[in-house]
């Protein structure tokens, strides 16, 4: 092959030669440099270069080395000087595993009209050959007296390599069609997440998502609860799953049928959260009012911390103009389209990761003369059922034990309407921070006038939701002055 180039480089035409591989194209270059021969070197590696390597490889005498994917979509434009010489001469270190990839290499000469040639070096040892008995044709060559390097252009070789190339050919098309079947199992997984996805992102049908998946989780909630043997069980399974006690009574729970019981569960835990919401909306109206009027022509949305408790708070970003117009509903829908958001993000790229585990664990039920596919589907399915259950589950609890992370003043723990903020807890997105302090975590004007939120340090014992109420009126402090904090 070095001698090949040598003789057409000298001859006056320029010489492209195509390349299986980077590392194989390194190779030959470092033995082109042993002789003393100019040369390019386009590879993945070269990228940069690209069009300048290409400009030139149509100069007379100039050798280019490019592996099959480099380059492409690029005529080599040639002189009149080199059309005289024979034009392009193509040469391949070895046939490709695609028969369509030779053809491409081939096509690179003789382009419009111009002149050029091709020619393909092949050894009985090169990868493609050692796949399909290659031993055997050397025997034979060996037999007729043929010596190493000798060139055989046989057309019993041809056959084989061409016999070589569309066994591999067929045997990737069969892989590809393999991972088709199983993107397919994908796919549909995927578009069902997707569609969640989208209603929570851009708000359409997010409440119907949302009500299907409280109804699932209260439902599974009952069912537990009516296996267990005294209702304080049932409700202390509520508070640790949903964080809030169920108020029905017993008998209802216990003596009436599974759906009846469903029934009250749901209406109680409604309730409970629609309040929650309304609560959670008194507390920052005022507060966003107050941004709005003072910097309401630099800031659009604010930033409030949200958490149940277990994590830190997630960012709920609420446009203020209208938060206000609504009354404060909308930072409830806000609220659910970010939780929903993240959780299904979340759960969504653990879902992933186990689909790639189970993909490479079923292989191994080839060998149990299994389809791998079959296996993989039936195991797909139950997974992606998992997934549904914990994404129910987790935005269920999120939204209901969640809530702001704000602090109230002792005075005004029995008046949950107006309920101190402390504004060091809430971020706003501003428009325009030229000329003001970049503190994300300032909800006022960032000047020195504003005073620093005090902290209160709490001196006496917590009091818990079922402790006796402080005001001696011996009731649990949850169903007394406790009732209406959220």
């Amino acid at each position: 092959m070095i001698d090949e180039i040598t003789k057409l480089s000298e001859a006056g035409r320029p010489i492209l030669v195509g390349t299986t591989s980077v590392d194989i194209s390194e190779m030959l270059s470092k033995m082109l440099k042993l002789r003393g021969i100019q040369h390019n070197v386009l590879n993945a590696k070269q990228h940069a270069n690209e069009a300048h390597v290409v400009a030139e490889a149509g100069h007379p005498g100039r050798v280019t080395i490019a592996t099959n994917m480099a380059g492409r979509g690029t005529d080599i434009k040639i002189s009149e000087e080199v059309k005289a010489a024979g034009g392009l001469a193509i040469i391949g270190t070895e046939r490709h595993e695609s028969r369509r990839v030779d053809r491409q290499l081939r096509g690179r000469a003789g382009r419009q009209g111009d002149p050029g040639s091709s020619q393909f070096f092949v050894s009985l040892e090169d990868n493609l050959m050692r796949l399909f008995q290659s031993e055997r044709i050397a025997k034979a060559m060996d037999r007729m007296g043929h010596k190493d390097g000798d060139v055989i252009q046989h057309s019993m070789i041809t056959k084989s390599i061409e016999r070589a190339q569309k066994r591999v050919e067929e045997n990737n098309f069969g892989i590809r069609k393999r991972l088709l079947e199983y993107d397919d199992v994908m796919n549909i997984q995927r578009e069902a997440i997707y569609k969640k996805r989208n209603n929570a992102l851009f708000g359409s049908r997010l409440s119907v998502d949302l009500s299907s998946m409280f109804s699932a989780m209260t439902e599974d909630l009952v069912r537990e609860g009516r296996q267990l043997k005294t209702y304080d069980e049932f409700r202390e399974l509520s508070i640790r799953e949903l964080g809030f006690d169920p108020e029905i009574e017993e008998s209802v729970f216990f003596q009436t049928n599974e759906g009846e019981a469903i029934e009250a569960f749901q209406q109680a835990f409604m309730k409970y959260y629609n309040e929650k919401n309304q609560k959670i909306a008194e507390v920052l109206l005022p507060v966003i009012n107050d941004v709005h009027e003072k910097q309401g022509n630099r800031y659009r949305r604010i930033s409030l911390p949200f958490t149940d408790g277990s994590a830190h708070p997630l960012p709920i970003s609420a446009d203020m103009t209208e938060a206000i117009n609504s009354g404060g509903r909308s930072i409830a829908r806000d609220i659910e389209k970010t939780i929903t958001l993240a959780i299904i993000d979340d759960k969504w790229k653990e879902h992933l990761r186990s689909m790639d585990d189970l993909k490479d664990a079923v292989q191994a039920a080839s060998f149990e003369q299994k389809d791998p596919l079959v296996i993989y589907k039936m195991e797909a399915f139950k997974l992606f059922e998992e997934l549904v259950g914990k994404i129910n589950h987790d935005v269920t609890a999120y939204l209901s034990k969640g809530n702001m992370h704000i602090e109230v003043q002792p005075e005004q723990i029995r008046e949950a309407r107006a309920p101190k903020t402390d504004f060091s807890k809430a971020r706003v997105h501003k428009d325009d921070s030229q000329g003001y302090d970049d503190d994300p975590t300032r909800v006022g004007p960032p000047t020195s006038t504003m005073e620093k939120p005090q902290t209160f340090i709490r001196q006496e014992k917590k009091v818990g939701r079922n402790d006796l109420c402080p005001c001696g009126s011996g009731k649990k402090y949850k169903s007394c002055h406790g009732a209406n904090l959220a």
